[in-house]
């Protein structure tokens, strides 16, 4: 009974190392249990027949250099924008996984979120045309995006140039009317009525407009533009906006220095326009023009000056009638000096000519049977001394009384304030009066010595 089982032990020992101890081999192709961790043994220890390598370490490796570099890719590409860019630094400071979520998850993601950011600033900041087709492209999709960057954003960007030039002419003083009216209407058409106002309505809309303006100029210029002008319009349209573009200045400068000296020949030309009037002439054409348009304003000076002097050399009603222009406008001013003034003027000369309504001597105040000194004396009873003839006591002196006498009563002599006629009633009669006392006193005498 031992033997057996003594034979029982033996074999034990004899099979133990066989199984706690299996050989390399078998233990490689023995099948790994499931559900337990461990080294991808296919990775590191499988050969890598297609590079020549030793296995999965080296593949693995290979995936995340791909990544990285795809990554920095991106990263050095200048239209990336900012979530993408932040995601992809991220990354690069992670593991191998880290890299490849990025490029697999978050690139598309936050790609379009950059996509949104970009459209949104774009139609914030964009014209009438691209904020349209812009807030379209946000209401849809993600290729709605794509499409409007890639295609609708330039189109829209062009009708709104279109617009805006179209604008930029309407806004110019010397757009005529023609070219205005066909912007207007262009205006309110579509993208491609936009284009075709450009492109073939404004060219011959210009050039009508061009004409109209030069036949104006032919009427209202001087006689140089009238010249220039005559010769531009039996040429071409390119003629007439040559003309218009230089001919014109050239020939309105050389009318314009005519003006000037048509100013300084003015014989009421004031000192302060004369003077104006020279600096322009030793200036630019564009100062002669600006001479020009302030030339009213220099007369309106002038004339101010002027009747402001009147009011204190003329007389009464000069004085009166230049005090109510001054307190006027310019315009007031320039028609006192055109037509009140000689009127004003004509008043004060009358005044001075008017006789004195008060008697030279009156009745009460004459001498006992002394005759009315405005009254002819007959020719019967004129005294010898009134006549120049001397008396018998040799008196002479009457002759000189009697000539001042009838010199005054014919009212010669100028009154230098007022600018009339005459001494006045009361130097006339007193003169009168002396020649007729001495003519009784020679009577008196004579009826003496008849006696």
């Amino acid at each position: 009974m031992k033997l057996p089982w003594v034979s029982t032990v033996v074999a034990a020992a004899v099979l133990a190392p066989a199984v706690l101890f299996p050989s390399s081999a078998s233990a490689a192709d023995a099948p790994q249990p499931t559900g337990i961790s461990g080294p991808d043994t296919a990775s590191d220890s499988v050969p890598d027949t297609a590079s020549g390598g030793t296995g999965g370490t080296e593949a693995g490796d290979g995936q995340e250099q791909r990544d990285r570099a795809e990554i920095q890719r991106i990263l050095a590409d200048k239209d990336t924008g900012p979530g993408v860019r932040e995601a992809a630094e991220e990354a690069l400071k992670g593991s191998a996984a880290d890299l490849r979520h990025f490029l697999t998850v978050d690139l598309a993601k936050n790609r379009g979120d950059d996509l949104r950011v970009k459209v949104s600033q774009i139609m914030a900041s964009g014209g009438p045309a691209v904020r349209e087709a812009a807030g379209k492209a946000l209401d849809g999709g993600e290729a709605a995006i794509v499409k409007f960057l890639a295609e609708g954003l330039p189109a829209a960007q062009a009708e709104d140039a279109d617009r805006a030039e179209i604008q930029r002419i309407l806004a110019d003083k010397d757009t005529g009317p023609g070219v205005r009216e066909a912007a207007e209407k262009a205006l309110k058409g579509s993208a491609a009525d936009l284009r075709h106002f450009l492109t073939v309505d404004l060219a011959k809309n210009r050039g009508d407009d061009n004409r109209i303006k030069v036949s104006q100029l032919m009427e209202t210029g001087g006689r140089e533009v009238r010249e220039a002008a005559a010769k531009a319009m039996d040429g071409s349209d390119a003629d007439i906006a040559k003309f218009l573009a230089e001919g014109w200045p050239a020939a309105q400068a050389s009318d314009d220095r005519v003006a000037v000296f048509v100013a300084l020949s003015d014989k009421n030309t004031g000192p302060h326009t004369v003077e104006a009037a020279k600096k322009a002439l030793s200036g630019t054409p564009a100062d002669v023009a600006a001479f020009l348009r302030d030339l009213p304003k220099l007369r309106a000076s002038d004339n101010r000056v002027k009747v402001s002097q009147l009011m204190e050399t003329g007389g009464p009603a000069v004085r009166e009638a230049a005090g109510k222009a001054m307190d006027g406008s310019d315009a007031d001013i320039a028609k006192f000096l055109a037509e009140g003034w000689a009127t004003a003027r004509a008043a004060d000369e009358a005044a001075a000519n008017k006789p004195s309504d008060k008697p030279a001597d009156k009745p009460s105040d004459k001498p006992a049977g002394q005759p009315d000194q405005g009254a002819q004396q007959p020719q019967t009873v004129q005294p010898a001394a009134l006549t120049g003839t001397t008396d018998s006591t040799g008196t002479t002196g009457t002759t000189t009384a009697t000539t001042a006498g009838t010199t005054a009563a014919s009212g010669t002599g100028t009154l230098a304030a007022t600018g009339t006629d005459g001494l006045g009633w009361e130097a006339g009669g007193a003169a009168t009066a002396l020649a007729a006392g001495a003519a009784l006193v020679a009577l008196s005498r004579r009826r003496s010595a008849e006696s």
